[in-house]
């Protein structure tokens, strides 16, 4: 088997947030984590490129951690990497190991950090899934997907707040 799902970790303490809304919270990574869960899929280096496809598909993602334990980040592979693998060297990467294809500098946040910050991050390094990592173990990922559904979630509350300050009758 070469896919693990990392086991379900509470958070330690309760973060503030990072963002203010119209309603004046802030928003922070944690907060994401707190409404999508902390289970992460990760396959170990070792693990073919079949293989890695076969997992994607199954859970439904385009990206997993790679770590031999699900708790250490050694990389990150995404259906990114192997599509540009593929088109380099052709079917037989479905054969290599994930280790070949990962990307293996992998940026990673805290659960303290602010969702602005990893918007900025992501656009800018054009990267679609973080590795949220506390005292160098993994404890969730946030893609682009999950940032953009906050952010429109925002958004209609902000929307909202200000329809009512218009049509109220005060």
């Amino acid at each position: 088997m070469c896919c693990t799902l990392a086991p379900h970790h509470p958070p330690a303490i309760v973060w503030s947030s990072a963002r203010w809304t119209a309603v004046g919270v802030l928003m922070r990574i944690a907060e994401v984590l707190s409404s999508k869960g902390d289970a992460v899929v990760s396959v170990p280096p070792e693990c073919d490129v079949a293989g890695l496809l076969a997992v994607l598909a199954e859970h439904g993602i385009g990206a997993v951690v790679v770590s031999s334990d699900g708790k250490a980040v050694q990389g990150i592979v995404s259906e990114r990497d192997v599509v540009r693998a593929l088109g380099l060297r052709g079917a037989s990467v479905l054969q290599e190991t994930v280790q070949q294809i990962c990307t293996v500098e992998v940026h990673t946040v805290g659960p303290d950090g602010k969702l602005d910050d990893l918007m900025q991050v992501m656009t800018e390094r054009r990267i679609r899934h973080v590795p949220v990592v506390v005292d160098g173990e993994l404890r969730g990922i946030v893609s682009i997907g999950d940032v953009v559904k906050r952010r429109m979630g925002e958004l209609e509350q902000e929307r909202s707040a200000l329809s009512d300050y218009i049509t109220d009758p005060r």
